[in-house]
């Protein structure tokens, strides 16, 4: 009994939780495009947080299409998707976004945030295997089940924070998670979103609407910069109906954030 108290009491002295500064001042950001929400941004060199509305961030909200970027590993790694050029077959169904309607690549149904082709694959991934895989990893709480196996991640009681969003984006970057070296270049690969001289931004946006009220928004990445690494979580949300700016603003917010902090 003392050992363990005593290896206990040397974690605890060890342990240093991150630091984090809060930046109120980042309001304008939001307020600018009409919308409430926070923004988390973890520097891993420094072992600290910059946030706006930290509170926020450790609160749970629907993942949306940033289930996108597990969904794709999963897939990979299942064997239902070979790599980036693995086509996903449009299913003849019209919908309101025109990218859907026809068959896309893993990379551009990423790209345009194609539901219905990733629903597709949490299809074939099937029940067991989703379970299984998402509680392997360690991905919010989420509520998989036979009826929503194709829509957990858009509607009903999944929920994600921040910090947790950035948890696994730091854990995917430095290859901490059960997945193939391979399959992490794919998904590297197609979150590339910009890149500029000394700088890359990856990253996946995301919405909940549909029956959640207030609808809910996201972006999600991480930004390398030299041999530096940033990770960052926007979340936005707006009563119904939606401001114009609600699908641009989470980038917007984002990256004008993201360049105010010189990153």
């Amino acid at each position: 009994m003392k050992i363990l108290v005593a290896l206990a009491s040397l974690f605890l002295l060890s342990y240093r939780p991150a630091s984090v500064t809060e930046r109120p001042d980042f309001e304008r950001f939001f307020t600018e495009q009409k919308l409430k929400g926070s923004f988390l941004l973890y520097d891993p060199q420094r072992d600290h947080y910059t946030a706006y509305q930290f509170e926020r961030t450790r609160q749970g909200f629907l993942p949306a299409s940033t289930f996108k970027i597990l969904n794709t590993l999963i897939g990979l790694e299942t064997g239902v998707l070979k790599d980036e050029h693995s086509v996903m077959k449009w299913d003849s169904v019209k919908r309101d976004i025109e990218t859907w309607n026809r068959d896309n690549t893993l990379e551009t149904a990423f790209k345009v945030s194609c539901v219905p082709c990733y629903q597709e694959v949490a299809r074939k991934v099937g029940l067991k295997r989703m379970r299984e895989w998402v509680a392997k990893v360690g991905y919010g709480k989420l509520d998989i089940q036979a009826d929503n196996l194709d829509s957990f991640w858009l509607e009903g009681k999944s929920t994600i924070t921040q910090e947790q969003q950035i948890d696994l984006l730091r854990r995917i970057h430095e290859g901490k998670v059960p997945f193939a070296p391979k399959n992490l270049a794919v998904l590297k690969k197609i979150m590339l979103i910009d890149e500029k001289p000394g700088s890359k931004l990856y990253g996946k946006t995301g919405w909940a609407g549909g029956s959640a009220n207030p609808n809910i928004g996201w972006f999600v990445g991480y930004v390398e910069k030299g041999d530096k690494v940033y990770y960052f979580a926007t979340n936005v949300e707006s009563p119904k109906p939606v401001p114009a700016t609600f699908i641009s603003a989470r980038r917007q917010i984002t990256e004008a954030i993201l360049k105010e902090l010189g990153i």
